[in-house]
This record gives structure tokens, sequence and C-alpha cells, in this order.
């Protein structure tokens, strides 16, 4: 594949999309980079939380543009299951990508959610892309009925007791190793945006748990016939983006190349790992 060519640097936007805006925002000047949260997240969650460090990525030459899905952080969204559903965000992706870079394969980053929206798309329109980076990929085929499940009862529970029922019902669970890590350097600010919960408003949360619920990523066979080099990045201890699924990947993936991280250090170390593979 052909190196992807450098973007102009248009700072911010937003994107007119059928039942949302998209708001996104660009760091860096190069050659474009586009990166997709991760479910109940957003750009501002990801920098209060601090685990994903970008300057080494934007630092070796690289424009990195993240986007808001719709219903989470800035962007819009509207009270629609189907809405979230991955193929759904994975046309919200190829409309960031047409807006930014029209032409030519671009390098992608997604986490968790993003991760399903980016290999979604992969696997419709391999052309579109260069290089895949896939960040806490989350639970997929043999270990997402539970985790469906586990989205339909909280779906139900917001509807029924409101978002402070659904946070208790969230806190019960012991955290990842990396998240208690990360949120003991946390600031007080930071520890009460956190402790608010999803960067989606109550009106819409129900519809991206139902939308999650109804995803999954494409089929084994589907994803071992992409030819493009991959960056796998998991984390312990979290059952949510358990490492089977990571592990899964990189043998299904021709290429691939897998890191698990034990701590918040290593993971704040993935963008200089990233900006090394995207390099290639």
């Amino acid at each position: 594949m052909t190196a992807p060519r450098e973007t102009a640097a248009q700072p911010e936007g937003r994107l007119d999309r059928p039942g949302a805006e998209l708001d996104w925002s660009s760091e860096g000047e190069g050659p474009l980079v586009v990166h997709a949260h991760g479910m109940f997240g957003s750009r501002a969650s990801d920098d209060r939380w601090g685990l994903f460090d970008w300057a080494p990525l934007t630092a070796s030459g690289r424009r990195l543009v993240r986007y808001d899905a719709r219903g989470h952080g800035r962007s819009t969204g509207r009270p629609e299951p189907g809405d979230y559903r991955w193929p759904r965000l994975a046309d919200d992706l190829f409309a960031v990508l047409d807006h930014l870079q029209p032409t030519g394969p671009v390098d992608v980053a997604g986490a968790s959610m993003g991760t399903g929206t980016l290999l979604t798309a992969a696997v419709r329109e391999p052309a579109r892309f260069r290089r895949l980076v896939l960040m806490i990929p989350p639970t997929a085929w043999e270990t997402r009925a539970a985790a469906a499940q586990g989205y339909l009862d909280g779906a139900d529970a917001v509807e029924r007791d409101g978002m402070p029922a659904f946070l208790a019902a969230m806190s019960g669970g012991t955290p990842p190793p990396v998240f208690a890590e990360a949120f003991a350097l946390l600031s007080q600010e930071d520890v009460a945006a956190v402790a608010a919960g999803p960067d989606v408003s109550e009106t819409l949360l129900p519809s991206v748990l139902r939308g999650a619920a109804g995803s999954d990523l494409p089929d084994p066979q589907a994803l071992a016939a992409l030819p493009h080099p991959a960056l796998v990045l998991a984390w312990e201890g979290d059952p949510v983006h358990p490492v089977s699924t990571a592990e899964r990947l990189a043998e299904l993936l021709p290429g691939a190349e897998l890191h698990i991280s034990g701590t918040a250090a290593e993971v704040r170390g993935w963008a200089g790992r990233i900006a090394a593979f995207l390099a290639g």
C-alpha cells in the first residue's frame, strides 16, 4: 500500500450525519491518523483519565484526529438503538474519512467500541485503510452473549431507576489494575468528572447500551482475509476487554503484533509504540 499523504491542518469541526452531528478535533501535522474512542467515553473523558498520552504520536510527525462518537461527548444523537450498532458507527467513520481524506488509505486506531467500529469498516471496505491499531478489544464471539445481556439489563435499569442507580451498579465490580493506578493520580476535579459516569446523557444511554448489545466483531473468517498490518494492544484484568479477544485477533490477522500491558505506565507508552508501528 502507498504511504498516507499529508492532510490540511483544519483544527476542529462538526460533521452532519443522519440523526447526529459528530464533533472532531485535530492536533499535530503530517499524515493522518484517525482515532475512535470506546463506549461511554469521549475525547474529554479519555483526556481526564490520562491513560492515553498522544504526544509521542503527534511528535513523530502525524496529524491525529479524534472524534466523539454519536451520542457521546460533544456529538449529538437520538434515542434509536440501531444508531449505536457498530455498522452504523462504521458509516460515521467512513464519513469522517471522506471529510478529512477522501482518497488514499488512512491509518486508524480504535479503543473498545472503536475497535469494533474500525474492524467492521475494514471488512466492508479494506482499501480505505493502511494500518490498524486495535486498542483494548471488547468482548466478542463466545464472550459477547453475556456482555450483551448485561448491556440490555443496564438499559432497562436506566429507564426504570435512572442514571444514579445504574452508576451504583457499575461501581460494584473490581476495576482493572491500570484503572486503579490511573485513578490514584487524578486531580480532585478529574475524580469528580470520572465519578459522574458515562459521557452520554441519561436520555441516550439506554439506546447506546442496546446498540452495543446488538453488535459483535465481524466473522473470524472475514477478519482473517484482511490485508492490513495490525497492532493489537490490551491490558490485563478487565473482563469487559478480555485478553482472549486480543489474542484471538492477533491469531486471525495476518502479521499482527500483540502487546499486553499490566500497568498504567505501560499503557501511557502505547502512543510511542503506535508511532513506531505506523512508521512501517
